[in-house]
């Protein structure tokens, strides 16, 4: 049982190492409300809970990767639109290129090294 807790903990580190990517990732086209990202997020087979988006939108506002808006709704409370700034704009090439070098990185290892 134990060998299992290991290999689920290890998941978790990769899945969080890049969930923040994956939020960004899914307002860079348009402004987006919570429940939109995580829809969009779902819709890509990332399953995220509100717990772990709000601390995550309330971080990149604190370093200024995003802002938001509230707009008014006749059917729903105000709600905020997340809207990513020129900072986030500039560190979004950085973080594609990245990304792009390490799925070179593990997609070569993987062929050479798996085994199954």
């Amino acid at each position: 049982m134990k060998e299992d807790n290991d290999i689920i903990a290890k998941q978790l580190q990769i899945r969080k190492g890049v969930l923040a990517y994956t939020v960004l990732l899914s307002i860079e086209k348009t402004d987006s409300y919570a429940l939109n990202i995580l829809e969009n997020l779902k819709n890509a087979d990332i399953i995220m809970v509100e717990g772990t988006l709000y601390p995550l939108l309330s971080r990149f506002k604190r370093e200024w990767l995003l802002d938001y808006e509230r707009k008014e709704s006749k059917s729903w409370p105000p709600r905020k639109y997340y809207n990513l700034t020129e900072k986030w704009e500039q560190t979004l090439v950085a973080l594609h290129e990245t990304w792009k070098d390490l799925n070179k990185a593990i997609n070569f290892l993987t062929k050479k090294w798996w085994k199954k």
